[in-house]
């Protein structure tokens, strides 16, 4: 028993000598470098990986929320990049309703114009080469009947030029005076080439019309198109030149149709005003070759009643 108890003694004496040496060598380990491996303790056993995946990364939020903030200035930055077609018909088709009625009136009004410009370049054509063919065949004639006969059943201006004087003539038949006669069928004639003047002027108001007032339509629509701009810039809360662009493009296309509008009725307003005058002045001949003829056949009327009045 005393052995025993002595033994057990001695062991704890040897457990407690032991453990503070194998503590300072445990402490003394890591500060160490040049400690041997075997010396250094095991390396810690990662995580499983299910465990890896539920630990939360402080990480992962902002991650998280950098990914939305980055798509979204990605779409923005395409949105204002990448331009809009630009094409009449694209503007014309994306324009404010206002604007659009504004293209709408000036395409009609530009149609009406070239509408005019063919109508009247047949009519002038036609009726000049008419009086200037009457002209001709009547040179030679000697009285207004003559005349008469030579143009025949053809209508025109000289024609009834010719008959107003001859009505003239018959309706004054036994009154001496000639002066009378003359005036009253000057009168006449000059009735009938005021008609032919109106008649040959029929729709160069309306090109006059065009002209003067496209441009100021136009602009309208261009103001109310700019306008409209300017409250999309407002409610969008940005002047980026992508965003700002496309609108005033598609206001300026309404002063650009005003122009292409009233810049040809301008010069075809002018163009016929001159060739109208050349016909009036055409109709004019005529009016006085007429005068003439009547002229001639008063005097011949006096010449022949005196010769009569003599012989008896």
């Amino acid at each position: 028993m005393a052995f025993r108890t002595v033994l057990k003694l001695a062991a704890v004496a040897a457990i407690a000598l032991a453990s503070p040496s194998l503590a300072q060598q445990r402490l003394a380990a890591p500060a160490s470098p040049q400690a041997p491996a075997a010396a250094q303790p095991a390396a810690p056993v990662a995580p499983p990986a299910a465990a890896q995946t539920a630990a939360p990364d402080p990480a992962a939020p902002s991650i998280a929320a950098a990914a939305p903030a980055a798509s979204e200035s990605a779409s923005t930055k395409l949105t204002f990049t990448v331009p809009r077609e630009l094409s009449p018909w694209s503007m014309f088709m994306s324009a404010d309703v206002v604007v659009k009625g504004v293209m709408i009136g000036l395409a009609f009004a530009s149609l009406i114009t070239w509408t005019i410009f063919l109508a009247k370049m047949i009519e002038l054509s036609i009726v000049q080469q008419k009086v200037r063919s009457a002209l001709k065949k009547i040179s030679d004639a000697r009285s207004l009947a003559e005349a008469q006969f030579a143009l025949g059943s053809k209508e025109g201006v000289l024609p009834s030029l010719l008959a107003a004087c001859m009505r003239e003539a018959r309706l004054s038949a036994g009154i001496s005076s000639d002066a009378g006669i003359k005036e009253r069928a000057a009168s006449s004639s000059a009735e009938i080439v005021r008609a032919e003047a109106r008649r040959v002027r029929f729709g160069m108001g309306l090109l006059a019309t065009i002209g003067a007032t496209s441009p100021f339509v136009g602009l309208f629509g261009t103001v109310w198109g700019i306008m409209n701009s300017f409250i999309g810039i407002s409610k969008a809360q940005t002047t980026n030149l992508a965003v700002v662009a496309p609108g005033i493009a598609e206001a300026l296309l309404a002063t650009a149709i005003g122009l292409v509008a009233a810049i040809p009725a301008v010069i075809i307003y002018n163009h016929f005003a001159r060739v109208t005058k050349g016909y009036l002045e055409l109709v004019n001949r005529a009016s006085g070759a007429a005068a003439r003829l009547l002229s001639r056949d008063l005097d011949r009327t006096h010449v022949s009643g005196g010769a009569r009045a003599a012989a008896e």
